[in-house]
């Protein structure tokens, strides 16, 4: 453990409130985080919580902790059925064309492999072991048919459970407690998630509108099948042959892999309410002390609003890297804390690229005053070594204090800052910390630029798969170079010099275009 880690503070939904982090287990962290219904495509805003929490992730890490990261799949439900019977799919094909796409869209971004992944699909024992402990315990119950015989759909009851809300702070399950099934809708039922009900919550999904349930606000644990699901997706159960209710299989999962109590349980802001808010229920409900800390990534926005397929706004990972790499994506999706909302736009996009042309501008510069003093630049492995305890101050300070991006990216331009003014005065010791500094804070939000992770990523003009040339990088070099003494010249009002430098890269038909993050380039 590092002594950087005593200081870590991280904002609980559960209270509302900014406290010190400290682990179940010294030494160790456990956390889950709810991660994809393969239903379809990735898009933007299904990434940022993937990279939100991998930050988290390495940081803690750096801290010295033994990190244990639980991501689900959730490879069957209501709409992966349909979509598949609509396009003529197995919905088990269907669940794995999508699980791969969104497997390569993590592993474009540098996002970390989770240490266990495991799919709904796989865990259905444990899941009715679950619902039959709720049972047991007087906090779910099934339905039956006429002639006596259970009917496949069970649920959780929540006027048995009196501290349903503990979560959220929301009196209301499922529906709000005393409004008729008949007047229900997304919005009256979560008022708090996605009201374009993207790729989520439905309440229809559960069952909710089922005038089988005793409560309007109970939820359903296990699901009679409808007459269109096909065979494949029954199980046969105790209370019934269905396949499991959504909020069930969270419960079921994290259980088997981090116990009956864990340290963090993370995901998308739009899951606290009702899906986080059910999981709480139903764990503690089984007896099991479930998660000490919760955490939920803001959304993606694009004018105001949040990025969902049904909003036609969402951005597919293929189409943002027409003219991006997958660096300047993941610095553009993790350039916020991560309780922040995202706007996203071109100028996100185009601030990435100025940050990379600065940071990859310096990194050259400094590898030429290394190499020239016989030196070699630190490799990937050397800086993945570095612990939080030998990075700058204020980027620990912002870091530990509930993972705040702008504070550590802010320290990361300064450090790069110190370091060109140490390549001008031919400071070689300062120059190899000053690069040792960036890249390991870099590396904490997964950017290190020379890791193996980027090399075969394009800096600039980039065409959709990503492929550079060793000619660009020799040419990104160069100009970076250029733009950064053209930068120190106008800082120093030496305007002649600064004049010179862009009419003459203007005249070898590059464009200069100057930002708030810095200037950029392009060839005509």
């Amino acid at each position: 453990m590092t002594h950087s880690a005593s200081s870590l503070r991280v904002y609980n939904t559960a209270t509302h409130s900014i406290i010190p982090f400290k682990p179940l287990k010294p030494g160790h962290v456990g956390i889950y985080v709810c991660g994809a219904t393969v239903q379809s495509s990735p898009h933007v805003g299904h990434l940022r919580a993937s990279v939100a929490f991998d930050i988290i992730r390495r940081w803690l890490m750096k801290l010295g902790y033994d990190v244990t990261f639980v991501r689900n799949v959730t490879d069957i439900d209501d709409k992966i059925l349909d979509k598949s019977a609509a396009a003529g799919q197995q919905w088990w094909q269907r669940a794995y064309i999508y699980e791969r796409e969104f497997t390569h869209a993590y592993e474009l971004l540098g996002v970390l492999a989770p240490t266990y992944e495991p799919r709904a699909t796989g865990h259905v024992s444990e899941m009715i072991d679950l619902i039959q402990r709720l049972i047991d315990r007087g906090h779910a119950y099934v339905v039956m048919n006429e002639d006596g015989t259970p009917s496949g759909n069970v649920y959780f009851d929540v006027p048995s459970w009196d501290k349903y809300g503990e979560l959220t702070h929301q009196e209301s399950g499922t529906l709000p407690a005393g409004e008729s099934t008949a007047d229900s809708s997304v919005e009256s039922a979560a008022p708090s998630i996605d009201k374009a009900g993207d790729d989520k919550y439905n309440p229809v999904d559960d069952a909710d509108l089922s005038e089988d349930k005793r409560s309007p606000r109970d939820f359903a644990l296990w699901k009679a099948p409808k007459d269109t699901d096909p065979l494949s997706a029954r199980w046969n159960t105790p209370f019934g042959v269905g396949r499991p209710g959504w909020h069930i299989e969270c419960s079921a999962m994290s259980h088997k892999y981090l116990g009956d109590e864990f340290d963090i349980h993370g995901g998308g802001l739009d899951l606290r309410f009702p899906h986080h808010e059910n999981e709480v229920a139903q764990s503690h409900a089984a007896g099991w002390g479930f998660a000490h800390y919760w955490m939920h990534s803001a959304w993606v926005t694009q004018k105001g609003e949040k990025m969902s397929k049904s909003l036609g706004n969402g951005l597919s990972l293929e189409n943002v890297l027409e003219g991006y790499t997958p660096w300047m994506v993941r610095y553009a999706l993790g350039s916020v804390q991560y309780r922040s909302m995202l706007e996203w736009s071109d100028q996100t996009l185009e601030e990435a690229k100025a940050a990379y042309e600065r940071i990859s501008g310096f990194l050259g510069r400094a590898a030429d005053v290394l190499t020239d003093a016989g030196l070699d630049m630190p490799t990937a492995t050397e800086i993945a070594k570095i612990t939080a305890d030998d990075m700058p101050d204020a980027f620990i300070k912002a870091m530990n204090d509930d993972f705040s991006i702008p504070g550590a990216l802010g320290t990361i331009f300064s450090t790069v800052r110190e370091g060109n003014t140490a390549i001008a005065n031919g400071d070689v010791q300062s120059t190899l910390a000053a690069v040792k500094a960036v890249r390991s804070m870099l590396d904490v939000l997964g950017l290190d630029p020379l890791n193996t992770q980027w090399a075969a990523h394009s800096a600039n003009n980039s065409t959709a798969n990503g492929k550079e040339s060793t000619e660009h990088l020799a040419l990104n070099a160069l100009i970076s170079a250029q733009l950064e003494a053209r930068s120190q010249a106008r800082a120093s009002k030496d305007f002649a010099t600064a004049d010179a430098i862009r009419n003459n890269l203007t005249a070898a038909g590059i464009t200069i275009k100057d930002g708030p993050q810095g200037s950029t380039w392009k060839l005509n």
